[in-house]
């Protein structure tokens, strides 16, 4: 390495004292890169256009929808910061809408404990996203014939296509 080279340092790990620590020792040698996961890692490096992340991995891992998305009579607005079902407005906080953005956009898939952490809550505890998920499901719960939230156990959280229209 040259003297005006400064050495690039990449670390991917789904646990945040990882990154801390990799931080924390590699303080002043160069700059550092920390993602909770590579599809955090190839949305940094290699952005798409209108901010969308490409799928990979076993999990798909789909592209975070811009405009309004809506699951059946459940409609969520990024950009209004408003959730609505059957046209009432339905109160959650910023995490929520952006936890329920991910699980209703389409395609519906299963999303992963790492990828929500990293999508949602920026690489945070998990245990933020289990009460998150918790609070989310109350939420929904008083909706009739509204999203559930479903656990698939050892992977992530996925919704049920929505009911189809009569």
């Amino acid at each position: 390495m040259s003297g005006e080279e400064v050495p690039i340092v990449v670390c991917v790990s789904a646990d945040v004292s990882v990154r801390e620590r990799v931080l924390r020792q590699l303080d002043g040698v160069g700059s550092v890169v920390s993602c909770a996961d590579l599809t955090q890692l190839r949305a940094m490096l290699f952005p798409s256009p209108g901010g969308s992340t490409p799928a990979v991995g076993p999990v798909t891992s789909p592209a975070t929808p811009q405009g309004p998305v809506s699951w059946g009579e459940l409609v969520v607005d990024r950009a209004g910061h408003l959730v609505t079902w059957r046209g009432d407005p339905l109160p959650l906080s910023g995490t929520e809408r952006e936890l329920l953005v991910r699980l209703i956009g389409p395609p519906l898939v299963v999303w992963s404990y790492e990828q929500l952490c990293a999508s949602v809550l920026g690489g945070a505890d998990p245990a933020i996203l289990h009460s998150t998920i918790k609070r989310l499901r109350r939420r929904l719960q008083g909706l009739p014939g509204g999203p559930r939230v479903h656990t698939v156990r050892g992977v992530g959280y996925r919704l049920d296509p929505p009911p189809r229209p009569c």
